[in-house]
């Protein structure tokens, strides 16, 4: 009966003892190599802006090729820049679930059923040597069908024509929803107008095409097959962020020049 218990309890200890080294090794692994997995994502999120914006150079380093962007905070509620916080390290995905950091939107104000704005987020310029802006990148997201879509907009420097539109983080079903990521129909944003003569958001998601004769054809690109509600998603996020709850109170000072 004593060899029976001395048993149980050396292979109880030896288990307790593999499993507090096991934990010792993996939290010192986490610790040691989240420098790097931040400088990683932080990478591939340059490298999205840069792929958005048409300014991706294969065979050039990110961070030679991202030294020509300017990354500016906007503060959401002013409509203007800020320097309340980083704009290079600035989590606005984070402070969009933090109450002091975002307001709650109201159902009519949140098309891209977000729930809550953030007060702050950064946005990327690339500048001529006039001091004009030639590219302006702006971050959006908002539901689709499955998932929220994580992407960036690029303007040209007018602040209204499209030179890309793309999304880096998503969850929406490969073949159907995931045919965001087609190039074909990324290529289809560029050169679209966001705003109307009139000033209004006229961006639009066209189911079954886009009648290229129309007036309307600048401001639409054609839906995805199969993918109804996630390019709706699209065009919901799309128009949220270029309007009044967005970025349109920045873009306005900005055409001003008083941001």
């Amino acid at each position: 009966m004593s060899a029976k218990r001395e048993s149980i309890g050396r292979t109880v200890t030896v288990a307790f003892l593999v499993c507090l080294v096991c934990s010792v090794v993996v939290s010192t692994a986490a610790v040691s190599l989240r420098p790097a997995q931040i400088q990683n994502a932080l990478l591939d999120k340059q490298r999205n802006i840069l792929s958005i914006a048409g300014l991706l150079q294969p065979g050039v380093s990110i961070e030679e090729q991202f030294a020509n962007i300017t990354p500016r905070l906007v503060d959401l509620r002013s409509g203007r820049f800020s320097d309340e916080h980083d704009a290079l390290t600035f989590d606005a995905q984070r402070a969009a679930s933090d109450p002091d950091l975002s307001k709650r939107l109201a159902d009519g104000d949140d098309i891209a059923n977000i729930r809550r704005r953030e007060h702050f987020t950064t946005v990327y310029m690339v500048e001529s040597s006039d001091g004009g802006i030639e590219t302006l990148i702006l971050p959006i997201y908002g539901a689709g069908l499955w998932s929220t879509l994580y992407g960036f907009i690029a303007l040209e420097g007018d602040l209204n024509t499209i030179v890309g539109l793309g999304f880096y983080q998503h969850a929406e079903t490969p073949g159907l929803g995931g045919e965001v990521d087609n190039p074909n129909w990324k290529q289809q944003w560029e050169g679209n107008l966001v705003f109307d003569e009139d000033g209004n958001v006229a961006t639009r998601v066209v189911k079954g095409g886009v009648d290229r004769g129309s007036p309307q054809a600048d401001y639409a690109v054609d839906g995805l097959a199969g993918a109804t509600l996630t390019a709706r998603g699209v065009e919901d996020l799309v128009r949220f962020w270029m309007g009044e709850q967005g970025f349109r109170p920045f873009l306005n000072n900005l055409s001003d020049g008083e941001a």
